[in-house]
């Protein structure tokens, strides 16, 4: 491993060789064209925050040679062309914007904040009593805790850019099926372990179906695709099925709540009789 911590005192700043040091990140070679920088010696969240700072900060500096950014919980994918930079080059790049944010940057966006429909049960969500039944609760009262706090979105998954979010506040993790599905509907709302996810397109996926979201989760002719980024949140509100079309024309992006200075329109209350 190649780490920061070599070569000089573990602080933030200029190690005695005259290279750059956080205590807080090592960084290593991930095969001919990659590097990984992981988040040490911190808790979770602050852990969470420096990688994605971090993120930020190299899409920023716009690399000559880097064609991918990908922050996770702890740890931070940087892919480049090897014909167009190398290993040293962005390690060098790495090492001084990570010793620049120190341990607990601040965020650089404001979070914004979703309010995401769902039809929960049924054919939306057909192992919600199964779900139910592993907790030892019923199906109202997981409907209850699914959508009674707001879920921080921690990073984009697989595939589209799926939100991997934090789980509900469940009293033990929630086991994956046994048998996989080999197409699961955009929309589906899903929980497994202590993680919950909006499946954004069709795709195999092993995680329970809770319901599903009538709303365009992608947006394919935007740039990003994805309206949401790692730090905003969703709060999911339990719908009828009947009310389904009264969403079908609506995007993500349209879900924004009211109390965000940044997009004051809440298109969730446009369809009457919601809650």
């Amino acid at each position: 491993m190649n780490s920061l911590l070599a070569d000089g005192p573990t602080v933030n700043g200029p190690t005695t060789n005259g290279t750059y040091a956080n205590a807080n990140v090592t960084i290593a070679d991930c095969g001919d064209s990659a590097l990984v920088a992981k988040a040490v010696g911190l808790a979770t969240e602050p852990a969470w925050q420096l990688v994605h700072a971090l993120a930020d900060a190299l899409n920023a500096v716009q690399l000559t040679g880097v064609h991918d950014v990908v922050p996770t919980y702890d740890a931070l994918l940087v892919e480049f062309d090897c014909a167009a930079t190398d290993h040293d080059t962005v390690r060098r790049v790495l090492a001084h914007e990570a010793a620049r944010l120190g341990p607990h940057p601040a965020p650089t966006t404001p979070p914004r904040r979703f309010v995401v429909p769902v039809v929960y049960g049924g054919e939306y969500g057909p192992d919600l009593p199964e779900v139910a039944a592993q907790l030892g609760l019923t199906e109202g009262e997981i409907i209850a805790l699914h959508s009674g706090s707001d879920l921080t979105v921690r990073c984009l998954g697989a595939p589209a850019g799926a939100p991997m979010t934090d789980g509900p506040p469940f009293p033990k993790p929630v086991p994956r099926l046994a048998s996989p599905r080999t197409k699961v509907a955009p929309g589906s709302v899903a929980v497994a372990g202590r993680q919950a996810v909006i499946c954004p397109m069709p795709s195999p996926g092993g995680w329970p179906l809770l319901g599903r979201t009538p709303v365009r989760v992608l947006d394919l002719h935007s740039d990003p695709i994805t309206a949401y980024r790692p730090g905003d949140t969703f709060r999911f509100r339990p719908i009828d099925p009947q009310q389904w079309d009264d969403y079908t024309d609506l995007s993500l992006a349209d879900c924004t709540d009211p109390a965000d200075p940044a997009d004051p329109v809440d298109p969730v209350g446009q369809g009457g009789g919601h809650g």
